[in-house]
């Protein structure tokens, strides 16, 4: 087939997502598995991962009617073009990520983000119905110190030869190929740029998700470094409500955006501290080094997302913290953990 050139519309009213055919690279992921719990009662969701991590399987919407699971690999371009065919909307938000796995991987860092987003990105050219490409970048295009970052500010990428940046250089690889892609060929692409990230159905590496799994258990907190790095948390809900507007705002097309919630600001220490308080937990917090080069402030300026869409996060980090907990404690894992047995402790006595 040949490459489709897209049409421009620029307006600022919504297209409602309904009926809709909707392609997921790492559809089972956190991300992805809830953005899709989000959309599936009145959409098509096809999800395409090769779920290494598997956020779906807890999902009450596992076996629904509308939903279809591929076991896939972004690499593989004949199986995406198979699998994404009859899209209208397409979320890439596939990637090797985690700065553990990073550090552990940086040559499959490379190529699954780069490559894969390249071959994303050329399949989803042949598709003559594309209302909305979403990309997935991340704030770590900033570097080591993002303060009230903007989407135009300058972006970093760390020395040459370090492991812990290949992420950010392959992703920003990916925001300037999407970019381009809108350019050349009228692709009706957006980048968005999640801050933090957390809440239920979280898996894998996730400095919130793990100190309030340890916290649930009352086991140790382990802070890498001297837990004076600064973070913006951003409740999973808020974010999926950011991500819909970028979905199907049409004057978020070409553009990017931060996405994220600039009023919970913490410290590492103080967050480990503030889950404690908040799960009445009788964990202990220590130190450990750690394992390489961190970002030292990562806090967005959201002001491009509010004034063109009017997204704004409204959770705050105790309630974030606590909903979290308590997604955590519905699963069998954790069902026995002293937070659980305090909860339920206290709903029967209401």
């Amino acid at each position: 087939m040949a490459p489709y050139r897209f049409s421009q519309n620029r307006s600022s009213q919504s297209i409602p997502i309904v009926g809709k055919k909707i392609f997921i690279t790492g559809g089972a992921g956190f991300i992805g598995s809830t953005l899709a719990g989000r959309l599936i009662d009145k959409n098509e969701v096809v999800i395409f991962d090769n779920f290494r991590r598997n956020s779906i399987k807890d999902r009450s919407f596992a076996e629904h009617a509308n939903l279809t699971t591929i076991h896939g690999d972004i690499l593989d371009y004949e199986k995406l073009v198979e699998a994404m065919d009859g899209a209208n909307i397409v979320i890439h938000a596939a990637a090797i990520a985690g700065i553990d796995t990073v550090i552990q991987r940086p040559t499959e860092t490379m190529r699954v983000n780069m490559v894969g987003t390249a071959k994303v990105l050329d399949a989803a050219h042949t598709l003559p119905q594309l209302d909305r490409l979403i990309y997935f970048s991340t704030s770590e295009v900033f570097g080591q110190s993002a303060f009230r970052s903007e989407e135009t500010d300058t972006t970093h990428i760390g020395p040459v030869g370090e492991a812990r940046w290949t992420y950010a250089v392959s992703k920003l690889a990916g925001e300037h190929l999407a970019k381009s892609f809108h350019q050349e060929y009228g692709m009706p692409t957006v980048t968005v740029r999640p801050f933090n990230i957390y809440g239920p159905g979280q898996v894998g590496e996730g400095a919130l998700s793990t100190f309030i799994k340890q916290a649930i258990n009352n086991e140790e907190i382990h802070i890498q470094g001297e837990g004076n790095q600064i973070r913006a948390w951003c409740f999973i809900d808020d974010f999926i409500d950011g991500l819909m507007l970028a979905i199907n705002m049409p004057n978020a097309i070409g553009e990017s955006f931060n996405i994220g919630n600039a009023r919970a600001v913490i410290t590492v220490y103080g967050l480990a501290q503030t889950v404690v308080r908040v799960l009445n937990s009788s964990s202990t917090i220590s130190f450990v080094p750690h394992p390489g080069p961190d970002v030292e402030l990562r806090i967005p300026s959201v002001n491009k997302a509010k004034q063109l869409f009017g997204f704004e996060a409204s959770v705050d980090l105790e309630e974030g913290i606590l909903r979290t907990a308590e997604y955590l404690c519905s699963l069998p894992e954790y069902k026995d953990s002293s937070f659980a047995r305090h909860s339920l402790s206290e709903l029967t006595s209401a």
